[in-house]
């Protein structure tokens, strides 16, 4: 269920408030995957009643970021690895299509749609703080998908964007990734600009096969090292 869809219809604005708060707690890794607390525990800490706590962890059960412990409160959902790799598999499928409907758009307007990234990613000095380039990475494959032009597609790539998003903030967490980032999406935009669109979506597959193996790669150390590291 959407924020969107929960706005319309709930009187609970506070319901929405210990949400997102929540929700920024699993993604900054304050909660991990396997972290078990109770529904008293997060109002105390919260400062709100049971209500809209239970009401929050109603809506992040139906996202799949958290399940009920029988008998013992609830937990973050421990990783499941398989998921996550169809989660990269369907956002490889609605990538490749997006860059194939751009570069099939008249150069001129395919530059003026992707001026933005074009400053970003080619024009502009490179950023070298992890967490703000993993905003940014983020940003670029949705505008990515959002100039296609499909609204429909545009959501469902938002979606699991920020189902991937813990996956990302790992990715970050090394020097060497960041480099990458910056040289691929160049690539990546250079191969559009010039309608070169097989060449687009080789480079755009293989720079997310490189998050996608991240996936495999994670262990409880790596969360409890992004975790000592501040998330804005």
């Amino acid at each position: 269920m959407t924020t969107t869809a929960r706005s319309k219809g709930r009187p609970e604005a506070l319901a929405e408030k210990v949400y997102q708060a929540l929700k920024q707690d699993i993604f900054a890794f304050r909660l991990m995957p396997g972290d078990r607390f109770s529904e008293n525990e997060l109002a105390g800490r919260l400062a709100v009643s049971r209500t809209p706590v239970r009401q929050a962890l109603f809506w992040l059960e139906h996202e799949g970021y958290v399940e009920v412990c029988f008998r013992s409160g609830w937990q973050i959902k421990p990783f499941d690895f398989n998921y996550f790799e169809e989660l990269y598999d369907l956002r490889t499928v609605l990538e490749r299509e997006a860059v194939r409907r751009l570069c099939a758009l008249p150069p001129l307007a395919c530059a003026e749609t992707l001026t933005a990234l074009k400053q970003f990613w080619i024009d502009a000095a490179r950023l070298d703080d992890g967490n703000a380039v993993s905003t940014q990475d983020e940003g670029f494959h949705m505008a990515l998908v959002a100039a296609a032009g499909n609204q429909e597609m545009a959501r469902i790539h938002a979606g699991l964007t920020e189902k991937i998003r813990i996956i990302r903030r790992l990715d970050f967490t090394r020097e060497e990734r960041i480099e990458a980032t910056y040289r691929e999406h160049a690539l990546i935009l250079r191969a559009i600009f010039q309608q070169h669109t097989e060449e687009a979506q080789r480079i755009l597959t293989d720079h997310i096969a490189v998050s996608k193996a991240e996936v495999r790669k994670i262990t409880l150390h790596r969360l409890q090292q992004a975790r000592l590291q501040p998330v804005e």
